[in-house]
């Protein structure tokens, strides 16, 4: 579970004070897909960087399953969120010198796992996406969607208990966004991983078990 308690985020922007995030109190269940929708500028891409423990917030506090990430080093969140947490990026982040289960496997190798074992789950994992045909392709080679499948079963590679996404189907048509989401139900269904979904996008609220609106820095529940 995400718990969040008088969380904010100010910024100063001509010396003007600019809330991203104001006071916001939230308590996510644990296994959803759960949808964060709101306008450019209203503060979910901060919320969701703050969550992850990628920036931090001016003050209050962010629990992930009763662990404080707030009151932690710099090392000790870099170390909690390798293991406990994936991303998925709008516009996918591979990394182009390495092909497609290079990518996959690249986290576990980070977290100093074996290379058989990184090797076997980068295959099982790129099989339940569609990939199986693509293992040993250079990135540069693939479809949007392609593309974001990778990026889906690197996210997952780490078995995390959360996968943070950005606007994960930003980049594509509609018809491959709406498959990019039918595989996040479906390892969510299957693998009981929760994705958090930033977007613009409303068609994600069908996918979602629970959805909030952000706006102006401040969260509530639709």
């Amino acid at each position: 579970m995400i718990k969040v308690e008088d969380l904010s985020k100010i910024y100063t922007e001509r010396a003007k004070e600019v809330r991203a995030l104001d006071n916001v109190n939230v308590e996510m269940n644990e296994g959803e897909i759960i949808s964060i929708l709101g306008p450019s500028g209203s503060g979910k891409s901060t919320f969701l960087n703050c969550l992850s423990g990628i920036d931090r917030p001016t003050h209050g506090k962010i629990f992930i399953d009763d662990y404080e990430i707030t009151n932690k080093s710099d090392n000790e969140v870099t170390e909690f969120r390798a293991k406990n947490m994936g991303f998925i990026f709008q516009f996918f982040n591979l990394i182009p010198v390495l092909n497609v289960i290079e990518n996959v496997k690249l986290p576990m190798l980070i977290n100093e796992q074996k290379e058989k074992l990184a090797e076997e789950k980068a295959k099982e994992l790129l099989i339940k996406v569609g990939l199986e045909d693509k293992m040993n392709v250079d990135v540069s080679t693939l479809s949007g969607g392609e593309a974001q499948r990778v990026s889906i079963a690197r996210a997952l590679i780490n078995e995390p208990k959360i996968v943070w996404a950005d606007e994960p189907t930003g980049a594509l048509d509609k018809k491959t966004g709406n498959e990019i989401l039918e595989l996040i139900k479906n390892l969510n269904e299957t693998k009981g991983t929760s994705f958090i979904i930033v977007t613009h996008d409303p068609k994600v609220t069908k996918f979602s078990n629970s959805i909030y609106l952000m706006e102006s820095g401040k969260l509530r529940k639709q």
